[in-house]
C-alpha cells in the first residue's frame, strides 16, 4: 500500500491514475463505500464516508473527484434488483459511473428490452469504469412515452464499460487525471434488469432516505474543503513566514460542521423524521457559501506566493487549478442574477 506522500507524489502532474494507484482503490474497495455490505461493499455510514472522501482530496484533486463521483454512482447499487446488484458487485473492481445528463434514448422494444442511443458527457473516471450509468429519455417508435401528467419519462440504465465509446475530450485546466469524458452509446439492447429509477430502493437502510440534494452537497463539499486544506500546504513550502493558521482553522472547522450535518441527518431518518425542505436549503446555503469564501481566501493568498506558484509543473499550481476547475460544477456556482 502507498502512503499518503507517495500516492501525491505519483499523482503529480499525471492525466491518468496509474494502474498501480487503482489497484489499491479497488483493493481498499474505495469505490464501493456507500455499496451495501450484503452486496460485497464497505456500506459506510455518512460520516465515515466523507471523511475518507476529505482525505483522498487532500492527497490530489483528481483522485478525491474521481472517488467521489465513482462511489457516488455505485450508490445506484441500493436501486438495482438485489440478485443483479449481487452479482455485479461481488467483483471488488466493479465500477459505476456516468452522467447526470439526458443525452440519448431508450426505445422500447416489443420483448421489453430498450434499445439505447445517445451522447452523455462529463463520465468521471471513464477509463476505470466497468460500467457506465445514463439517463435517456423512453420513447415507442420514435414517439416520447410520457407519464399521466404528461411528462416525458426519464429512466436511468447500466451499460457495460464493452458496450460504449470512451471519447477523450477533457480539456480543462485542471482536474486533468479525473479521466471526465464523454460516452457515445450505439444501438445497445438493455434489458429491464438492468435499469433503475432513483427514487426506488430494493435495500433498506438509513441512507437510502438521505435526500439527494444532501447527499451531493456534503459529498462534493468535502472535496473542496481537501483540495483547500492541500494548497495551504504548498502555500507554505513557497512562503513559510506567512501566517495561514486562520486558513487551517476554517478548514478544520468546516469539517466539524459537514460531520455534524452528516450526523445530524442520519439521526432525523433513523427516527424516521422527514428531512424538510428547510434542512437541505441551511445545508446548500451553507456549503455554497463556504465554497464562495473559501475561493476569494485562496485567491487572496495565492496573489502572495509570487512567480513560483504560476510555475506549470509546481503543485500548488496543480492544487490551485484543480481546485477552481472544481468551482465550475454547477451544484454550487451561484446564478449570476444573484450578484445583482
Amino acid at each position: 500500500m502507498f502512503s499518503f506522500q507517495e500516492l501525491r507524489e505519483k499523482m503529480h502532474g499525471v492525466s491518468d491514475v496509474p494502474s498501480e494507484i487503482i489497484n489499491q482503490i479497488h483493493q481498499e474497495r474505495l469505490l464501493q463505500i456507500w455499496v451495501p455490505k450484503v452486496y460485497g461493499g464497505l456500506g459506510l455510514r455518512l460520516n465515515q464516508g466523507l471523511k475518507i472522501l476529505f482525505d483522498w482530496s487532500k492527497i490530489d484533486g483528481s483522485l478525491g473527484w474521481m472517488l467521489t463521483l465513482c462511489s457516488g454512482a455505485n450508490f445506484f447499487s441500493r436501486n438495482l434488483k438485489p440478485e443483479i446488484a449481487k452479482e455485479l458487485f461481488s467483483d471488488s473492481k466493479t465500477c459505476f459511473g456516468g452522467s447526470g445528463m439526458i443525452g440519448g434514448t431508450a426505445q422500447q422494444q416489443t420483448d421489453g428490452t430498450f434499445l439505447i442511443n445517445g451522447l452523455w458527457h462529463f463520465a468521471t473516471g471513464a477509463p476505470h469504469l466497468s460500467h457506465f450509468t445514463l439517463n435517456a429519455q423512453l420513447t415507442e417508435n420514435g414517439n416520447p412515452l410520457l407519464d399521466g401528467s404528461g411528462s416525458e419519462i426519464i429512466r436511468s440504465f447500466v451499460i457495460s464499460k464493452n458496450q460504449v465509446e470512451i471519447i477523450p475530450n477533457w480539456k480543462s485546466m485542471g482536474m486533468k487525471a479525473t479521466g471526465t469524458y464523454s460516452f457515445k452509446v450505439d444501438n445497445v439492447k438493455v434489458t429491464e434488469d438492468y435499469s433503475f429509477i432513483y427514487d426506488n430502493f430494493f435495500t433498506n437502510d438509513v441512507l437510502d432516505k438521505i435526500p439527494f440534494r444532501i447527499f451531493a452537497d456534503l459529498t462534493l463539499l468535502v472535496n473542496y474543503l481537501g483540495m483547500a486544506s492541500h494548497f495551504i500546504e504548498e502555500a507554505m513550502k513557497i512562503r513559510p513566514h506567512l501566517n495561514f493558521d486562520f486558513f487551517n482553522r476554517r478548514v478544520e472547522e468546516a469539517m466539524e460542521k459537514v460531520i455534524e450535518f452528516a450526523d445530524e441527518v442520519e439521526s432525523l431518518l433513523h427516527d424516521s423524521k422527514l428531512i424538510i425542505s428547510e434542512k437541505q436549503s441551511e445545508i446548500h446555503d451553507y456549503a455554497l457559501n463556504l465554497v464562495e469564501s473559501l475561493s476569494h481566501q485562496i485567491l487572496e493568498i495565492y496573489f502572495q506566493l509570487g512567480i513560483k506558484a504560476s510555475y506549470a509543473d509546481s503543485a500548488v499550481y496543480q492544487v490551485f487549478c484543480d481546485y477552481f476547475t472544481a468551482t465550475q460544477h454547477s451544484n454550487f456556482r451561484r446564478e449570476l442574477d444573484s450578484y445583482n
